[in-house]
């Protein structure tokens, strides 16, 4: 759903300022960067800015007719276009009911505004539905698009946007916004928050409302145990049920990674706090041939749950549970 907001996170505003600052706006913008960075924020806060009556110093006013209709959600000119599922395809019927929205006349005799996100789920035939609306823009009818992967998109629909990359804040001014949002949480876990969530406070906290840390202290009891002979992989996938897959493989993803580092001395290791000492200790007995086949399986299957394939969850887990014990088995 789009977020009810008038401004973007603090370390967007040089770029809000520049956006919001112009007197001409392009018919499609593409708002790109990573997963958390603060993109569809941005987008909310800029589709607001566009359909206010009274935007007060580059926001909006948030008192007019139309930014009350918005904010009841009940605006008849803005529509927001996602996957009906979470990880589902936008498909070209939803991508014709936005053609048909753009085509009618605006019903409060302003702006038009259609959010579509992410616009990498479109399939090929939304996106090529899309492209008419992109080569023939009506009038004071405007198109956010916002993308985590913007090289999935049509080269077409790319070239008829104009791109605004927008970047994760620097590490302290992350930790420092996390830390004013979370103040019941220690700097320790607003770290580690941080360092899972790669650096993009918005995820961070995100996974802070969905109690990671307690599910991350879970996991790594749990690894820490296998390793030691005290867990059998069976059990320890049963009891990870509760936590969600994504977060598991993107532990899983980075743990090997600093592995990597690890075995190759690399200057920027930077090992999970959480988990030093243990991959401290793997590294020095791992094969690395062994990390190698096991990254590249881990990053197959990664790819097949983000595709949604059918798999196993139980099974996938027993298996790279076995998998990961195994690295420390020579040949």
């Amino acid at each position: 759903m789009l977020e009810p907001v008038r401004k973007p996170a603090p370390w967007h505003q040089p770029g809000w300022q520049r956006l919001t600052a112009q007197q001409d706006f392009a018919h499609a913008y593409l708002f790109t960067g990573q997963p958390g960075c603060g993109k569809r924020r941005f987008a909310s806060a800029f589709a607001a800015f566009l359909m206010c009556d009274t935007p007060d110093a580059g926001v909006a006013c948030d008192a007019c007719r139309s930014c009350q209709l918005r904010l009841a959600g009940s605006h008849p000119d803005l529509l927001m276009l996602e996957p009906e599922e979470e990880g589902k395809a936008i498909r070209v019927d939803a991508v014709r009911q936005l053609v048909d929205f753009i085509s009618q006349t605006s019903q409060q005799g302003g702006r038009k505004v259609v959010v579509l996100q992410p616009a990498e789920a479109m399939n090929v035939n939304a996106a090529n539905a899309l492209l008419k609306s992109l080569e023939e823009p009506s009038a004071e009818t405007y198109l956010l698009l916002v993308s985590d992967q913007p090289s999935r998109l049509l080269p077409t629909i790319r070239s008829r946007c104009r791109v605004q990359p927008l970047n994760l804040p620097g590490a302290d001014e992350a930790a420092a916004w996390l830390t004013e949002q979370l103040p019941d949480r220690s700097t320790d876990d607003c770290a580690l928050l941080l360092q899972m969530a790669g650096g993009a406070p918005l995820r961070a906290l995100s996974l802070a409302q969905v109690d990671a840390l307690a599910q991350r202290e879970k996991v790594v009891e749990g690894i820490k145990a296998l390793l030691k002979g005290q867990a059998a992989p069976s059990k320890l996938a049963e009891q990870w049920n509760p936590v969600p897959i994504e977060l598991l493989l993107d532990w899983f993803c980075a743990w090997t990674l600093d592995l990597l580092k690890l075995q190759q001395q690399a200057s920027d290791a930077a090992v999970s706090a959480d988990m030093d000492k243990v991959l401290g200790y793997m590294a020095k007995k791992l094969d690395v041939a062994k990390l190698l086949a096991w990254q590249d399986w881990l990053l197959e299957h990664r790819r097949l749950f983000a595709s949604k394939a059918n798999l196993n969850r139980v099974l996938f887990l027993e298996k790279a549970l076995v998998q990961w014990k195994n690295l420390l088995e020579r040949r």
